[in-house]
């Protein structure tokens, strides 16, 4: 199983699927992140956390934790 925050800088990915529960799971989801959109990684902050994506044509930030719950392909 792949998961976001195994992505390159520059590599784009598409979702297979969100794990989690609850807020956490739906927070994410109203980011624009659900099932078959790409992602595409931009930067990394220098420590490794938050990680700088563009999804759905908009740039957005998610930390490490968050990352690692998005299934990617």
């Amino acid at each position: 199983m792949n998961t976001l925050k195994q992505a390159k800088i520059g590599e784009t990915v598409k979702v297979v699927k969100v794990h989690g529960e609850g807020a956490i799971r739906r927070r994410i989801m109203d980011m624009g992140i659900t099932k078959g959109v790409a992602i595409t990684v931009r930067k990394v902050a220098p420590l490794g956390d938050p990680i700088e994506i563009t999804v759905r044509g908009y740039e957005l930030s998610l930390r490490k934790a968050d990352a690692e719950m998005i299934e990617t392909e």
